[in-house]
């Protein structure tokens, strides 16, 4: 994992810098329907189911086939660009404290565009590296970001959490991340209500309330429904059925909000979006890179746009004596046979078999 250093830069570039990179990600085939003069006319609202794909046995390498002559790459991108989005539990507008409450690797490719996101349940235990002194040595996935940050400052990484999350990644899975991007809660509240929330479509109820709270904002019934910003993050934290069920709805979330900037006139409202994002941001991504990242949007192919999971049944709850947690509850696997999964989403060979996949259908 090497990280693209510039720290030159001004804050208000780093913040358009970043709120282009999520509507890159997030709205990609809207832009590449946009022109300079132009503004797109709502279609008709999307559909998106979560469907199990196929498991698969995978082999001790992933297989990629040699070509003759090397395909060269568009926008002058490099072959690929893995991208790590966090969105943290944060509640400030600072990142001083606060776990990874949502982790995804990003890849871009510039050879065949197209763009996949794959989840990391943020439960795994795992070694967390350079900070033996603190007296740790491992703890859940979601720490490293913690430690890493102002708050804790246990690593003298310049990208702080990001970048000791990136290289717990790196040690535990052989993950790559080039360049990265996390957003907290009120960032995250602040986006949703300024593109006027998100049409959802839940396969299943997802009641996230207390015995005998009456609290109907977070109650979600199946079926279509109107999300505001607050009930959309409310949703996103839930896990009333494990981190793995989170991590499903996540990965719906993100393509509800796909659609609803593919759904509407985005242009004009760029304004009150960068200053949604205002001061809330963390990310490393250049306006050379965002440059590769917006030409790449003109040219994307949307249904080539996935949000993909490890297969359920690799994983298994379990319980550790942590020395800052105490006995607490994690996710247990085989990373081996993750990083094999690593591997093939990397080589771009996943082909939907490793997981839950969410469909878009524009």
């Amino acid at each position: 994992m090497i990280f693209s250093k510039n720290r030159s830069l001004k804050h208000y570039q780093i913040t358009f810098v970043s709120f282009l990179l999520l509507l890159f990600i997030l709205g990609c085939s809207a832009m590449s329907r946009l022109t300079p003069l132009a503004v797109p006319t709502a279609s008709a609202t999307s559909t998106y189911t979560l469907t199990p794909s196929p498991t698969s046995t995978l082999t001790s390498t992933p297989t990629v086939t040699a070509t003759a002559t090397e395909i060269p790459t568009v926008c002058g991108g490099p072959r690929t660009m893995f991208i790590l989005l966090v969105g943290s539990d944060a509640r400030s507008n600072t990142y001083n404290v606060g776990l990874a409450d949502a982790i995804r690797i990003v890849r871009v490719d510039f050879v065949e565009p197209g763009i996949q996101a794959l989840a990391f349940p943020r439960d795994l235990y795992v070694e967390i590296p350079g900070i033996e002194s603190r007296g740790i040595t491992h703890g859940k996935l979601n720490q490293a970001f913690l430690y890493g940050n102002p708050g804790y400052g246990y690593t003298d990484d310049p990208d702080l959490g990001p970048g000791l999350l990136a290289e717990t990644l790196e040690l535990n899975f052989g993950a790559t991340s080039d360049h990265y991007i996390s957003v907290n809660l009120q960032t995250f509240v602040k986006a949703i209500d300024a593109i006027g929330g998100i049409d959802i479509d839940l396969p299943y109820v997802i009641d996230g309330r207390v015995r005998g709270s009456k609290d109907n904002n977070r109650y979600f019934p199946a079926g279509n429904q109107h999300l505001n910003g607050y009930r959309t993050m409310l949703l996103a934290r839930m896990r009333p059925n494990g981190d793995l069920q989170r991590s499903e709805i996540q990965n719906l979330i993100l393509q509800a909000l796909a659609a609803k900037i593919v759904d509407q006139p985005i242009i004009p409202r760029i304004p009150e979006l960068i200053k949604a994002f205002m001061g809330s941001v963390q990310t490393n991504i250049t306006p050379a890179e965002i440059g590769k990242l917006a030409c790449l949007a003109t040219i994307v192919n949307v249904q080539v746009m996935e949000f993909v999971s490890f297969p359920d049944e690799l994983f298994e709850s379990g319980r550790v004596q942590d020395p800052v947690l105490g006995n607490t509850s994690i996710i247990k696997a085989d990373f081996d046979t993750l990083k094999l999964y690593v591997q093939r989403f990397e080589a771009g060979n996943w082909d939907g078999q490793g997981g839950r996949d969410v469909e878009f259908t524009p």
